[in-house]
């Protein structure tokens, strides 16, 4: 695909999103959700298709593990995905369920290209600690937003356990920066980056910025 199909492309998913919602609820409220969440996907670094299937893969991989692990109080695992890249966070009771949880992901979830079991063998998070980590994920992309020269869109941020799981398609300036924002909030005890590096030159690509024609 050129970069001008997929920037077509990714305003036809905007104005499709706009469209679609003012004629369904009619309120401006929702309207305007439907063009924030357009615009997060316009900004987004990864492709239409990435995207989408990064949504399937963590409604499929969290329905197969609640199912096999979570329900069964076997543990409390998270399933986050970018660029169909999987990272498996929480905790399980055994070395055997963290082992059950990459498992399933492997074998029942298409389109997985890498999967990163960063699964704790501990009791389940407590609500103080869960709502800790929420505030934790917050302030690190705020600190993101606040940077100059980084788009915070490049980067999803997941907490566990004060554990700051990154992950995004980004250079490794961006990376550095990324990494050692996320490590000066107060409360973060360890940062883990899980990026997939790109060239500034293949940025530009991703971007349309790139020049060269």
């Amino acid at each position: 695909m050129t970069d001008s199909t997929a920037s077509a492309g990714r305003r036809l998913l905007l104005s499709a999103l706009v469209v679609s919602t003012l004629g369904l609820a009619g309120c401006f409220g929702l309207a305007v959700t439907g063009a924030a969440v357009g615009t997060m996907a316009v900004l987004d670094r990864r492709s239409l298709g990435a995207q989408t299937e990064d949504q399937a893969i963590e409604l499929r991989g969290l329905r197969e593990v609640n199912q096999e692990i979570n329900n069964q109080g076997k543990g409390s695992i998270s399933i986050t995905s970018f660029n169909r890249r999987v990272l498996l966070s929480g905790q399980a009771d055994t070395a055997q369920t963290r082992q059950l949880a990459e498992d399933l992901i492997r074998s029942r979830v298409p389109n997985v290209r890498d999967i990163y079991n960063e699964v704790e063998i501990v009791g389940p998070a407590d609500f103080a600690t869960r709502t800790k980590d929420t505030s934790l994920t917050a302030r690190v992309k705020a600190g993101l937003v606040r940077e100059r020269d980084l788009s915070s869109n490049a980067v999803k941020v997941t907490t566990e356990r004060s554990t700051v799981y990154l992950m995004g398609l980004v250079t490794h300036n961006e990376g550095e920066r990324a990494a050692t924002i996320a490590s000066q909030v107060s409360g973060v005890t360890r940062v883990v980056t899980l990026f997939e590096y790109v060239t500034d030159e293949e940025l530009a690509q991703i971007l349309g910025t790139d020049k060269k024609r």
